[in-house]
């Protein structure tokens, strides 16, 4: 290690010129020196500590006016009056240009404060005369009400490794050490006192144990919160900075490589999660501190002592072979490797350490051939005898890099008075979340919509567990006789609901094909309202997925929540749509698509009608009903065009390559084609105008199809695939219009949709009854209906 010589840092400051270095190579084992802890500020470097004395006047200056230097300068003043020759300080005794010596100095820093006589530890926001014992909020407000000292990450090892602590205020006044203050520094960190007196080896810690000293530090680089706890728990490993929480990763491995220590696996993260059996930071060993790691001879006898005897499964019938299976226990777990004991059927995992005297356990959930960590089940340990079995965990080292977007699209909300009011746990605005860290953990974010005028609203719950996303939705009934309603308080509730059931939730969803398009819906009424909320879910080809949430009129009044059912959709149309499935295949922007004929029919962008059997009968346009909606854009927003290939066949044929001519595949019994002269394809936009008068029309459309796409062309016939005339002997190129069936621009082909906005939900089996009801008592009388009708709506 680098050692500053007290000497001649003294007299440069003083301005005595002196041949010797400022700093020589030294062994930690064999030299007497003191070294400093502390927080960094405006420091010194290596290279300038080495280059002072060449330095100009003026940066010299700079330099001595650097409160970093006056660190130096003052605890080699402390050291020399101790009788020390030799200092080392973390800022200017490590070159860090190397990156050698950076890892080097990391890996040995543990060792090196454990051989050091004393360590002045400075306290640079203390100007008291003694140590502080109470918490002060209002002084060390960003600290948690003690010195910055206490919260950083690397001084917790510098705190339990030297066997001489002493410490200093800001004016480097002596006003305390580690020895004298333990009760105080245990209250303040949680550190036991005989560890901070006599060191690590005082008493047999867990993992869970150092890790929970930990929890509540903090590091400037995400980093060093594992590279800091290495000394403590006894590992090395290379430095990687820019990995981010990757490193905390790779230090668990590292432990559960050369450690059998179960507590490793016992952390308990604030927000329950399913996901990678590893910690994604320190923070999740907080309360940690009174786990307790267990011997294989220890683990089993509590095991028999407080769970196989005490629930009465150790029968005299099946003793010796019970007997037999402890055995097998205490020799499986004498190996080094991870295993755990399993409650048949439950998942349950049993580890071996304690928790105020209780075994510890944690809940695992099938995932493929490995188990996964997933949110603890609060139910008792069933009453079966526990086998002991090998488990594949799984872990994920690509914690920072994977993660996915939620693009939500909530704009129809509004058009019944509902509203995004509160999200919960993290905020975000606009159609974008990235709340999924979809390798370490699930995530889980919850959207609370309500109507205050109408005292109605629900949560949306958006979550990842499983290697899977989910999507559920539920309603506040109680909302409805509140006085006053906490959106924030509902979305905590229902994140504290759906978190212990995303195992379950993230089941239930149906697998997503992102190559056949599907979407998928489900719709939750609202009890005692007309509403439900619509939910509509898929991923998008780059991973991410989106989510569209709307509140559409209800036809019963139904506490059902129905489940997912798909929605396919073709091009980028207005919201959903369910599309007709067409017999002719035409590529529209490289989309292969479907669609229908309409011979003989005029059909418009924007028609819509009755349709059945094949057949559209078209009773009207939205267009021209969009003037009584009281919307209004101009025809910008209301068309798109798409470029329009076919099939390779038109390139077999000569007479294809010198004319305007397209073949449009007909899919049935017999393929045949349709010759399409200067094709152009026109389609509804996917925009928030024309979602608008879609969500306007509803009421009055409910149950109508929809035009959405049209392909017009000057000339269209039926070809073979030799490119002959079906039904005619003539292999000759089209002529300027001879088959055209009439004049100008034709429309031969068209896509139909059905607007998911204008569905109508089938009705549950208690509407289905009142509606018989009221038929029996009023005889089928329109009257009747038109009763119950105005009931529902009142």
């Amino acid at each position: 290690m680098k050692l500053l010589d007290i000497e001649v840092v003294l007299n440069r400051d003083k301005g005595i010129h002196h041949e010797s270095q400022v700093m020589a190579e030294l062994d930690d084992k064999t030299t007497s020196y003191a070294i400093l802890s502390h927080r960094w500020g405006a420091e010194v470097s290596y290279e300038e500590m080495i280059g002072f004395s060449k330095m100009e006047e003026k940066e010299r200056k700079e330099v001595k006016r650097r409160h970093g230097y006056q660190k130096i300068v003052k605890s080699c003043e402390r050291a020399e009056k101790d009788g020390y020759k030799w200092l080392w300080i973390d800022t200017c005794c490590i070159d860090k240009r190397s990156s050698s010596e950076l890892s080097e100095a990391i890996n040995s820093m543990y060792r090196w404060y454990q051989n050091a006589q004393v360590c002045y530890a400075y306290f640079n926001d203390v100007d008291g005369s003694t140590f502080p014992t109470n918490r002060d909020n209002n002084k060390f407000d960003k600290s948690n009400g003690w010195p910055e000292w206490f919260v950083r990450g690397w001084t917790l090892q510098e705190l339990i490794a030297p066997k001489q602590v002493e410490f200093f205020n800001k004016d480097w006044a002596r006003i305390g050490d580690k020895q004298r203050a333990a009760w105080e520094l245990e209250k303040i960190t949680g550190i036991p006192c005989d560890v901070l007196t006599i060191g690590l080896a005082a008493k047999r810690l867990s993992v869970a144990q150092i890790m929970s000293w930990a929890a509540n530090r903090k590091t400037t680089r995400v980093e060093d919160r594992a590279y800091s706890l290495m000394g403590l728990l006894g590992v090395n490993m290379p430095m990687l900075y820019g990995e981010g929480k990757k490193a905390f990763q790779r230090l668990q491995l590292e432990i559960i490589r050369v450690s059998s220590d179960h507590s490793i696996f016992a952390w308990k993260p604030r927000m329950p999660r399913t996901g990678s059996v590893l910690a994604e930071d320190p923070s999740d060993f907080r309360g940690c501190g009174r786990i307790r790691r267990l011997e294989p001879v220890e683990f089993v006898n509590i095991l028999r002592r407080k769970y196989i005897e005490g629930e009465g499964l150790d029968d005299i019938d099946s003793r010796a072979r019970r007997q037999h299976q402890l055995a097998a226990l205490r020799g499986a777990l004498d190996s080094h490797q991870f295993h755990t004991l399993t409650v048949s059927n439950t998942l349950r995992a049993i580890l071996a350490c304690t928790h105020n005297g209780d075994l510890v356990t944690i809940a695992l959930v099938s995932s493929g051939g490995s188990f996964s960590r997933t949110s603890m089940i609060d139910s008792p340990l069933p009453a079966t005898y526990p086998d002991f079995k090998t488990l594949h965990l799984i872990h994920h080292q690509d914690s920072n890099e994977t993660r996915r977007e939620i693009v939500l699209d909530d704009e129809l909300v509004s058009y019944h008075g509902f509203t995004r009011c509160d999200t919960y746990p993290s905020e975000f605005t606009g159609n974008t979340v990235t709340p999924l860290s979809l390798v370490v953990a699930d995530d889980l974010i919850v959207i609370v919509y309500a109507n205050h005028n109408a005292r109605r609203r629900f949560a949306i719950g958006l979550g990842y567990s499983l290697g899977r996303e989910w999507v559920h939705v539920v309603d506040d009934g109680d909302f409805l006789i509140r006085k006053e309603g906490n959106c924030w308080k509902f979305g905590r509730e229902v994140y504290d609901e759906m978190s212990k059931a995303r195992v379950k939730h993230a089941q239930i969803m149906p697998k997503h094909d992102v190559y056949r398009n599907k979407l998928f819906i489900k719709r939750a009424h609202l009890p005692r309202s007309i509403w439900a909320a619509r939910v509509v879910w898929g991923r998008q080809p780059a991973g991410d997925f989106e989510v569209i949430v709307d509140v559409v009129q209800c036809p019963g009044c139904c506490d059902v929540s129905h489940g997912w059912a798909v929605a396919s959709t073709g091009l980028a149309m207005p919201k959903l749509m369910a599309t007709v499935s067409g017999s002719y295949l035409l590529n529209l922007d490289g989309l292969q698509t479907k669609l229908s004929k309409c011979f003989g029919q005029r059909f418009a962008l924007g028609d819509y009608g009755y349709y059945s059997r094949g057949n559209l009968v078209c009773t009207g346009n939205i267009f021209e009903d969009m003037p009584a909606t009281g919307i209004d854009f101009d025809d910008s927003h209301r068309r798109v065009t798409y470029s329009v290939s076919g099939s390779k066949l038109g390139w077999r044929l000569g007479w294809v390559k010198t004319q305007d001519i397209l073949a449009v595949e007909h899919k049935t019994k017999r393929t045949t084609y349709l010759a399409l002269h200067q094709p152009a394809a026109i389609s509804l936009p996917d925009n928030e105008h024309i979602s608008l008068l879609l969500k306007a029309l509803s009421a009055r459309l409910a149950g109508r199809h929809l035009v959405t796409t049209v392909i017009q062309c000057l000339d269209f016939y039926a070809v073979d695939k030799d490119g002959k005339l079906w039904n005619s002997g003539d292999y000759s190129a089209p002529n300027s219009g001879n088959y055209s069936t009439g004049t100008g621009v034709l429309t031969p082909l068209c896509t139909i949709s059905y607007p998911h906005v204008w569905s109508i939900d089938p009705l549950c089996k208690q509407t289905k009854k009142r509606f018989k009801s009221i038929r029996l008592a009023y005889g089928g009388a329109p009257c009747g209906i038109a009763l119950l009708m105005l009931c529902f709506g009142s």
